[in-house]
C-alpha cells in the first residue's frame, strides 16, 4: 500500500463534504461540510480557507484530491485520473445519475482551478460493481431498448462494499479471494451486495439507487406495473419521482425517516413503526437468502453504514430464523452501537456476522493515491 495524504471531496448539489486523509494514520486530519452550496467554485474556496487555518493540515504535503463520482456506468471499472476526456464521460453518464453526477462533475471543475498543481482522481461508486456477469445485470426487457438507453443494473455504495469485504477478510484471517460475503450497507440508503472472492457478483441497487432494500425515503423493490397504474390515473413522471425517491420507504409507511425516531415509536407500540421494521428485515432476509444461492454457499454477513452499525434491534431481527442456512447471531454480542469491528455471530455459528464501520472517504484516500502513482 502506498501512504500518502489526499483531500477527499464529495460534492452533491447543495453541499460539498470534504476531509483529509492521512493514510498512514486512522483518523483523518479534517473533515467536514460546506451546506446550502449555490456556487461549488464559492464552496471549495471555503473548504480550502478552512483548511489552510487548520493547524493539523499542511496543504503543501496534499499529493491528491480524490473525487466521489456516483455514476461510472460500464466505462470506469477503477479509480480513473481525471481528464477532459474523463469529465466529458462523466457529464454524458449523468442521464443515468441526473441528481448526482453533474454536481460531482462542477466539485471536479471547481477544486482542479483550486489546487491545479494537484492530481485528481475520480473514485466510482459503480466500480467495484463492473465485476458482475450479465446474468446479475441483466434486465429481461427488449435488448435493443436496453443498449440504446444503457439500462441495466450498475449497483452504488461500491466503495463501501470493497471496503468492508476486505476489511472483514482480514478480520477472520482469511485470503478475501476465499471468502463468500454478503455485505449489507444499511443507512438512509440501502443496498446488499454478494461478494464472491472480493469481487462483486451481484447487488440489490439497479439502474440507479432506487432498486433494492427498502431504505429511508426511497421504496425499493416494487411492480413496476404499479407506476403504469398510477400513471393511467392522471399521475406525472415527476410525481412517481418524488413518490419513489422521496416519500416512501420508512417516511412513506411511517412519517419519519430517522432510525432513531421508527424504533422509539416500535417501542411504544406504533403500529406503522413495527410493520415498517418487519418489511424491512424481510426484504433484508431475501436478499441474504439470495446471495447465499447466487454464490453456492456463504462465509460472512458484514453490517455496516448507519443503521449497520448503530441499530441492534435491526441486525437482530434481519438474523432471526436464518438458523437453518447456520447463520446464529448472538444476542449478547449484538447488543448495542459499534464503533469497531465486532464479531456478532456465535462461536459455533458456520456464518460468522460480523459489525465492520464503513470508511468510504479513507477507501477513496486509498485508491486515489494508488492511482496517481
Amino acid at each position: 500500500m502506498t501512504n500518502g495524504i489526499a483531500l477527499v471531496l464529495n460534492c452533491g448539489s447543495s453541499s460539498v463534504k470534504y476531509q483529509v486523509v492521512d493514510t498512514a494514520q486512522e483518523a483523518p486530519l479534517a473533515s467536514g461540510i460546506v451546506e446550502r452550496v449555490q456556487d461549488h467554485t464559492e464552496a471549495i474556496r471555503e473548504v480550502m480557507t478552512t483548511l489552510e487555518a487548520d493547524e493539523n493540515v499542511d496543504l503543501a504535503a496534499i499529493t491528491v484530491v480524490g473525487h466521489r463520482v456516483v455514476q461510472g456506468g460500464d466505462i470506469f471499472t477503477e479509480a480513473t485520473v481525471v481528464t477532459e476526456d474523463v469529465e466529458a464521460k462523466i457529464d454524458e453518464l449523468g442521464t443515468l445519475a441526473p441528481l448526482h453526477n453533474p454536481a460531482n462533475l462542477k466539485g471536479i471543475r471547481a477544486a482542479k482551478e483550486a489546487f491545479p498543481g494537484l492530481a485528481h482522481v475520480a473514485v466510482f461508486d459503480t466500480a467495484f460493481h463492473t465485476t458482475m456477469p450479465a446474468p446479475a445485470y441483466t434486465y429481461a426487457i427488449d435488448k435493443d431498448v436496453a443498449a440504446q438507453y444503457k439500462i441495466r443494473r450498475y449497483g452504488a455504495h461500491g466503495t463501501s462494499h470493497a471496503f468492508v469485504s476486505q476489511a472483514v477478510a482480514e478480520l477472520v484471517g482469511r485470503p478475501v479471494e476465499e471468502l463468500k460475503t454478503v455485505v449489507l450497507h444499511l443507512g438512509n440508503g440501502a443496498s446488499a451486495t454478494a461478494v464472491d472472492g472480493g469481487k462483486s457478483v451481484d447487488t440489490s441497487m439497479g439502474l440507479t439507487p432506487l432498486e433494492g432494500l427498502m431504505m429511508g425515503t426511497r421504496s425499493g423493490d416494487i411492480d413496476p406495473a404499479a407506476l403504469i397504474h398510477l400513471g393511467r390515473q392522471g399521475w406525472t413522471f415527476d410525481q412517481l419521482d418524488d413518490l419513489l425517491n422521496r416519500k416512501s420507504g420508512f417516511i412513506g409507511l411511517t412519517g419519519m425517516s430517522d432510525m432513531r425516531d421508527i424504533e422509539t415509536a416500535f417501542d411504544a407500540g406504533n403500529a406503522d413503526a413495527q410493520l415498517a421494521r418487519h418489511v424491512y428485515a424481510h426484504r433484508i432476509k431475501g436478499y441474504v437468502g439470495k446471495y447465499m444461492a447466487v454464490m453456492g454457499g456463504l462465509d460472512t454477513i458484514v453490517f455496516t453504514a448507519g443503521i449497520g452499525e448503530n441499530d441492534s434491534a435491526v441486525r437482530l431481527e434481519c438474523m432471526q430464523g436464518l438458523e437453518g442456512l447456520g447463520i446464529v447471531i448472538d444476542p449478547e454480542r449484538n447488543a448495542g452501537r459499534k464503533k469497531v469491528a465486532t464479531l456478532i455471530s456465535t462461536d459455533d455459528s458456520p456464518v460468522q456476522i460480523w459489525v465492520v464501520p464503513t470508511n468510504e472517504e479513507r477507501a477513496i484516500a486509498l485508491q486515489s493515491i494508488a492511482a496517481a502513482a
